[in-house]
C-alpha cells in the first residue's frame, strides 16, 4: 500500500477513535466517513504525483532517430517507420484481466484515443505487444496470434510466431490501420475507446491457448511493458506549441512561480543600443531556448533545451546579396538612405527556418512525438 495512503488512514483512525471530554469511551459517530475522506485525499495526492507519463522505449527511439536526422539535414518523413507522419501518438492499454489464477484465453486491449485531433489525417496504426515465452510453455513449433474486433469478433489480423526463433522477450507488432480507419470513419473517435481482442492457437489447432504462456498477463506488469497503440498522423495545418499548451490541464501554464525571467543588462547585446553605429549588419545570432526555465518541462519530455538562433542587425544600404532581400526591402532601404526621418529601414528577419522533434505529454497523459515546423533559424534576410 502507498505510504501516503497508510499515513492518511492512520490519521483518520486516530481522529475517529479520539475520546472527547465528558464523553464515554467508544466509537466516534462517523469513523467510516473520516476514513473514506482520508483515503480519497491520499489517492488524489498520489494521482497528482503520477501525472507525468513515462515514455515507452519505442517512443524514445522514434524521437532520437528523427531528431538525429534533423541535425544531419534529413527529413524524417523519408523514413519508412514514420509513414510520412509528422505526429506519432502512443496510447497505453487500459484493459483489465480476469482473475489472476484463471486461464487467459482472450485478452482485450482498450485505448482512449479521444485526444487525437479530428483535423489530422491518420496514416497508420500499430498494436505493440510485449511477449515473454514461459519456460514451461510446453509449445512445440509455432504460435498463431489472432486479432479480433471487440464489436463483433471479426478477424482483423494474424501473425505466426516461430518458437525456435523466439529465445528472449520481444515486442510483436500487428498492423491495425484498416480496423482503426474503419472505426474512425464510423464517427466513434471522439469520447470513445478503441478496442481490440487477442487470442492464440498452436500448431494450426483451433484450440485457444492460455495467453499466460506467452507472458501476456497484465498482473504486476509495469507501464513500460504494457501494450501500446501507436497512431501515425499528419496535421492538415501548421501547429504551434501554444496551441498544444492550451489543451493541457491547468497544472501550471506559462512561467512557473519562483522561476525568474532573464533580463538583459544595460549595454548588453540584447539590451538598449546607443546609436546606429553600435549595430552590426543583419545576421544570425545565438538564442538558447530552455524549456525548463520557461516552466514547460512539466509536459515537454525532450529536448529540454535547444539552439533556436535569432536574427539581429541593421539592414543598411547597400543590401548584401547573401541577405536575399525582397524587392520591397531594397526599395524601402534605398528610401531610408535618402530620408531616414520619413522611412524606417527594412527589418532583419528569418529567411529560412527548420523544424525540430519534440516528445511531449498531451492532455490525456499520452506520450506524443511531433515535428514542429519553423523552430530553428537557418538564415536571416532583410524584409
Amino acid at each position: 500500500m502507498d505510504v501516503s495512503l497508510v499515513a492518511a488512514l492512520c490519521g483518520a483512525l486516530v481522529f475517529a477513535w479520539r475520546v472527547p471530554p465528558g464523553r464515554p469511551l467508544g466509537l466516534s459517530p462517523q469513523p467510516a466517513k473520516a476514513v473514506k475522506q482520508a483515503a480519497k485525499a491520499a489517492e488524489a495526492s498520489r494521482s497528482l504525483a503520477e501525472v507525468r507519463a513515462e515514455p515507452h522505449d519505442y517512443m524514445m527511439s522514434i524521437y532520437k532517430t528523427f531528431s538525429t536526422a534533423e541535425k544531419l539535414g534529413l527529413n524524417a518523413s523519408f523514413f519508412r517507420s514514420s509513414k510520412a507522419a509528422n505526429t506519432i501518438g502512443s496510447f497505453v492499454d487500459r484493459g483489465q484481466d480476469e482473475l489472476p489464477l484463471s486461464p487467459l484465453k482472450r485478452q482485450r486491449y482498450v485505448f482512449d484515443v479521444s485526444t487525437l485531433s479530428e483535423k489530422a489525417e491518420v496514416l497508420g496504426a500499430e498494436l505493440r505487444l510485449y511477449t515473454k515465452l514461459s519456460g514451461n510453455a510446453g509449445l512445440s513449433e509455432s504460435v498463431e496470434l489472432h486479432l479480433l474486433s471487440c464489436r463483433d469478433r471479426r478477424p482483423l489480423d494474424s501473425k505466426t510466431l516461430e518458437l525456435h526463433e523466439w529465445s528472449r522477450p520481444r515486442w510483436e507488432v500487428l498492423d491495425v490501420w484498416e480496423p482503426f480507419k474503419e472505426w474512425t470513419q464510423r464517427g466513434e473517435r471522439v469520447g470513445k475507446q478503441f478496442c481490440l481482442e487477442l487470442t492464440a492457437t498452436s500448431d494450426n489447432s483451433d484450440r485457444e491457448l492460455d495467453l499466460t504462456r506467452l507472458g501476456l498477463r497484465r498482473h504486476t506488469r509495469p507501464r513500460q511493458k504494457k501494450a501500446i497503440l501507436v497512431v501515425f498522423t499528419r496535421s492538415k495545418r501548421r501547429q504551434t506549441l501554444f496551441a498544444e499548451r492550451r489543451e493541457l490541464p491547468a497544472r501550471g501554464r506559462g512561467f512557473k512561480p519562483g522561476r525568474s525571467r532573464r533580463t538583459a543588462a544595460p549595454g548588453s547585446r540584447h539590451g538598449k543600443r546607443h546609436g546606429r553605429k553600435s549595430r552590426s549588419r543583419c545576421g544570425k545570432k545565438t538564442l538558447r531556448v530552455n524549456f525548463r526555465e520557461m516552466g514547460w518541462d512539466d509536459w515537454i519530455i525532450a529536448p529540454l533545451d535547444y539552439e533556436a538562433f535569432h536574427c539581429e542587425g541593421a539592414c543598411d544600404f547597400p543590401l548584401r546579396s547573401h541577405l536575399e532581400p525582397t524587392n520591397h526591402a531594397i526599395i524601402q532601404t534605398l528610401m531610408n538612405s535618402m530620408n531616414p526621418g520619413n522611412m524606417p529601414p527594412s527589418c532583419c528577419a528569418p529567411a529560412k527556418l527548420s523544424p525540430i522533434s519534440i516528445l511531449y505529454i498531451d492532455s490525456g497523459n499520452n506520450v506524443v512525438y511531433k515535428q514542429y515546423e519553423d523552430m530553428v533559424v537557418e538564415a536571416c534576410g532583410c524584409r
